[in-house]
């Protein structure tokens, strides 16, 4: 699959599941001084899990673009050694704010993988 066909499948299988398609916040975070960039897809959603914001909807999913050049989740080091470290991709996510939790997350996840990717059940372990 190309890159574009997986943030398609994952962003209609969630739409598909109620989550409104919400698109990528720009990579500087507005009104966030904690942030150079935007190093994950829950950024945007800070002040709603923080209780200081409302949305309109209670299920969203995104393709977030993001920038790690440093911090906590830095992995500079293995930038140009592996095909996996990249300082900017898209963060492919899908929120609940109130509305589902673990249970339902698990089995949204297990359904994209085995139904939608068509990933061997076999070949999938669970930590």
């Amino acid at each position: 699959m190309k890159s574009s066909e997986i943030r398609t499948s994952f962003l209609e299988y969630f739409r598909s599941k109620g989550h409104t398609i919400v698109p990528s916040s720009s990579l500087v975070p507005a009104n966030d001084p904690t942030l150079l960039f935007v190093n994950s897809g829950m950024v945007q959603f800070k002040d709603v899990f923080l209780g200081k914001d409302k949305r309109s909807y209670s299920r969203a999913t995104t393709a977030q673009r993001s920038l790690r050049a440093g911090g906590k989740h830095n992995d500079l080091e293995n930038v140009g050694y592996t095909a996996r470290h990249h300082t900017f991709f898209e963060m492919l996510g899908n929120f609940s704010f109130g509305d589902y939790f673990k249970g339902a997350a698990i089995r949204y996840a297990w359904e994209l993988l085995t139904e939608v990717y068509k990933l061997a059940p076999e070949r999938l372990w669970t930590t």
